[in-house]
């Protein structure tokens, strides 16, 4: 299974990108976690907002494979404790080749992608840098795995 994080903003800190690798090779080879960054749109105090969010919204879209679940994250989806995530990457890795998790910019997702999501994930009622969304979402897929498959990292009751 592919999981592609699919984020608009392309220049990550190095402690960014270093945590996100951190996880993610330590998924095994069937669980690919990929991260795909989206060119941010250049903002100024004239910008139409809503164009950029489209246009960004637009780009993320067309990297998304036809076979792919899509999950928006957004402030008002479900929240997912780590052992329902659990429950869904087993599900997930039964049911598509493909999981797109979709990150949108300063404005958030834009309504087109919301519209193709099937699901909304929360990752907190806080709002988050998206650097560190990049390295949360990373560690919790890795934990999800890991409580699916016994290893000690997770060590939460069950």
């Amino acid at each position: 299974m592919r999981i592609d994080l699919i984020c608009v903003g392309q220049k990550m800190p190095t402690w960014v990108e270093t945590g996100f690798q951190e996880y993610a090779k330590r998924l095994p080879a069937n669980y690919r976690l990929n991260l795909i960054p989206i060119p941010l749109q250049k903002r100024t105090k004239n910008s139409d907002l809503i164009r950029l969010q489209r246009v960004e919204g637009e780009q993320m879209l067309a990297k998304i494979s036809s076979d792919s679940l899509i999950i928006a994250l957004d402030e008002r989806g479900q929240m997912w404790d780590s052992t329902i995530l659990s429950t869904k990457l087993a599900y997930w890795l039964q049911e598509y080749s493909t999981v797109a998790l979709l990150v949108g910019g300063p404005e958030g997702l834009p309504v087109a992608c919301k519209q193709r999501a099937t699901q909304q994930w929360s990752l907190s009622k806080l709002t988050l840098p998206h650097q560190l969304v990049k390295i949360i979402v990373a560690e919790q897929v890795y934990r999800a795995w890991s409580i699916l498959n016994n290893h000690p990292y997770h060590r939460g009751t069950v």
